[in-house]
């Protein structure tokens, strides 16, 4: 389990589209706290998941080839393969060539809520692969404090990027809004490169996991 909730959680770390859009929020007046409504409603998601399906399991997983097993390995076998294939037909189209062009939504964060960061905090979840670490949970035996820590390792390492920039925005404010800016430039240039990479490379893992598992 520790494996797979490390590979995802690195995979919705340094998800492109909501690293754009978290910066843009830090730059925008009283960014600090727009960002912290992100964080809080990001990381709430995350917790919420998890508890549903530990109310659900009571932390004992499914037993073998039983039926919730089968679905669990079924779900995460079909969001691998439907990672691969969007990579695939990204990549087809060029998408890991061109630049990627900003939605022209990201340009109204600069007047942006609290409530409306808190609701792209929520809506910029990277669901399928929050799905895919449920899915993960589900199969879990969660009979240990180790058990619990590695949950919560998964939350933080998930939302690790998030939480350096806005501490970085807090401490530094002036060296931020260049440096941030900078990276939120090369992100937005390979926004398409680092979601066919990351696409494909999880999408394989999840496909080579859960074929091994059901068989």
């Amino acid at each position: 389990m520790v494996l797979e909730l490390v590979v995802i959680g690195l995979a919705i770390n340094v998800g492109p589209l909501h690293n754009s859009a978290f910066i843009l929020l830090l730059s925008a007046p009283r960014g600090v706290r727009k960002g912290l409504a992100f964080i809080l409603a990001w990381l709430g998601c995350l917790v919420l998941v998890l508890a549903a399906v530990i109310l659900l399991t009571g932390g004992k997983p499914p037993a073998p080839r039983s039926a919730p097993s089968t679905v669990a390995l079924a779900l995460k076998l079909a969001l691998g393969v439907g990672m691969v294939a969007y990579a695939e037909s990204k990549r087809r189209r060029g998408g890991s060539r061109r630049p990627h062009r900003t939605p022209k939504w990201l340009g109204g964060l600069d007047s942006a809520s609290g409530w409306t960061a808190a609701g792209l905090g929520v809506i910029l979840q990277p669901w399928g692969l929050v799905a895919a670490g449920a899915a993960t949970v589900v199969q879990a035996h969660l009979s240990s404090l180790g058990s619990y820590v590695a949950l919560l390792a998964f939350c933080l390492l998930a939302t690790s990027g998030l939480l350096a920039m806005e501490l970085y925005a807090t401490f530094r404010p002036t060296k931020s809004r260049v440096r941030l800016a900078a990276l939120r430039d090369w992100t937005e240039s390979h926004q398409d490169q680092v979601v066919v990479t990351l696409s494909l490379l999880v999408g394989v893992w999840l496909v080579a996991k859960s074929i091994y598992q059901l068989v």
